[in-house]
């Protein structure tokens, strides 16, 4: 498969629906790892040609969310220990930072929603619906950080989620879980108190202590 070719402006918008799209399937752990993507394939799905959908793939895999290998076969990550590890390392150090920037913006109302989202968590691990689990999960701390007002550092957080959806839902529909994360509820409860320190150790704990749970 080649990525090279540039798109016409009449494939922009086709471009654009196919690759947020597949994002968020990628994020939310819709893909398994290592999920083979065609150009042919995405066509058909999306009703389009070839070039919108070349150049969705371009795009995602410059973002780290697919793979091209040498050959040009065109996949979602399959990733070792050490870079899961690596990817929870990233989120140990951006994570924090960013739940302290939202902190001061953590209104009444955001920490309603939050617990909101928090519940649905709660009804997906209940369901062992592993999509949903991931999807909530991730709109918990992404609705968080959005009050922040880092645009920067949320955008690379964003390209961690994506390489770590498809292995985090095919982990964690492997094991049988019966409750949401715990550190959840004392992320909401340093929220609600205006304790930095504690959000910071809660969302620190939370994004690590998940992983490597579900890596055993």
């Amino acid at each position: 498969m080649t990525l090279n070719a540039r798109p016409s402006d009449t494939a922009l918008a086709a471009h654009d629906r196919i690759y947020r799209g597949l994002r968020q399937q990628i994020m939310h752990g819709e893909m398994k790892p290592g999920q083979a993507l065609t150009l042919r394939g995405l066509g058909k799905a999306y009703g389009v040609s070839m070039t919108p959908a070349r150049e969705a793939l371009r795009r995602l895999v410059a973002e780290g969310a697919l793979m091209l290998s040498s050959s040009g076969r065109v996949a979602t990550p399959e990733l070792s220990q050490e870079r899961i590890e690596e990817l929870a390392a990233l989120r140990a150090l951006i994570e924090p930072e960013l739940a302290s920037r939202a902190l001061p913006r953590a209104h009444l109302a955001l920490i309603d929603r939050l617990s909101a989202i928090n519940t649905a968590n709660a009804e997906a691990v209940a369901r062992h619906d592993a999509v949903a689990y991931v999807r909530s999960n991730l709109e918990f701390h992404r609705t968080l950080y959005l009050r922040a007002q880092a645009p920067a550092m949320l955008a690379i957080i964003e390209t961690v989620w994506l390489q770590l959806g498809p292995t985090m839902a095919a982990l964690y529909s492997r094991i049988a879980h019966n409750e949401p994360p715990r550190h959840h509820r004392l992320i909401l409860a340093a929220l609600r108190a205006g304790d930095e320190p504690g959000l910071r150790l809660a969302v620190r704990t939370d994004v690590t202590q998940g992983l490597r749970h579900l890596t055993g």
